[in-house]
């Protein structure tokens, strides 16, 4: 059996055991595997790595171990220059769209309240998320570790809260989207779309008491579901500011 020592940082440490967190930990092995393979073992998908040091030098995924290696992985720097390093993530999009696996539907509708395209594959199964993430260039959003390590999903993010607000603000922030924030856009039910129609347009399909008192509605492009800034509006304002705020 041939070992290699680890030590993982930031919040790479909340794949480990309570134990093994913020220390070195010593992996044992059989043969030579990939470095991308000794990580996922460790529990750590591979989309949530941005950087591994073998010995001190920056390496890929696919560098093979061959026991008594000093490994160092990091997670998705935001504010640091590694323009001269080998970085193993895969290169960004070129849009921002997601998809959200079937047990993150309140996710999915919050993401679609700040605007952003959000694909819930509700009773969906694994092969066809990963079918969904990479045919559409989408990010894949989920508490499923294992459906993060396939090699196929190129970006993703492992959701640590089980609260849907906080799960918002770690998805913003993540993926540093704040100014990409544009509310009330998307249809919250099937991710459509929302266009501005003229009152007279839809006269007969708004309730009698909502007549009355507003004129500004919008159709979802998609499902044709008619929106109106009703009595819930408020809470969801009052949502938008949680996930946006700290």
């Amino acid at each position: 059996m041939k070992t290699a020592t680890f030590r993982l940082y930031g919040e790479l440490n909340d794949f480990l055991p309570a134990n093994e967190r913020q220390r070195e930990v010593v992996h044992e092995f059989l043969g030579s595997p990939a470095v991308k393979d000794a990580i996922e073992a460790l529990g750590v998908p591979h989309v949530e790595v941005d950087l591994v040091l073998v010995d001190g030098e920056p390496t890929g995924f696919a560098q093979r171990l061959n026991g008594g290696e000093r490994v160092a992985v990091y997670p998705v720097f935001t504010r640091l220059d590694l323009a001269a390093l080998v970085r193993v993530r895969a290169a960004p999009l070129r849009r921002v769209a997601f998809v959200v696996d079937g047990h993150l539907g309140k996710l999915a509708r919050l993401l679609r309240l700040l605007g952003f395209d959000a694909e819930y594959a509700k009773g969906c199964r694994d092969e066809e998320i990963v079918a969904l993430a990479t045919r559409g260039e989408r990010i894949l959003l989920t508490r499923d570790r294992e459906l993060l390590k396939r090699n196929a999903i190129a970006h993703g993010y492992w959701v640590r809260s089980t609260e849907p607000l906080e799960q918002a603000r770690e998805v913003v922030r993540r993926f540093g989207l704040e100014t990409l924030v544009r509310p009330f856009e998307r249809c919250l039910a099937c991710n459509g779309v929302l266009a501005p129609v003229t009152k007279e347009d839809v006269l007969l399909r708004i309730p009698p008491k909502v007549r009355t008192w507003r004129d500004e509605f919008f159709l979802c492009s998609a499902c044709d579901r008619l929106y109106w800034r009703g009595t819930h509006y408020p809470r969801l304002e009052e949502w938008i500011a949680t996930i946006l705020r700290g």
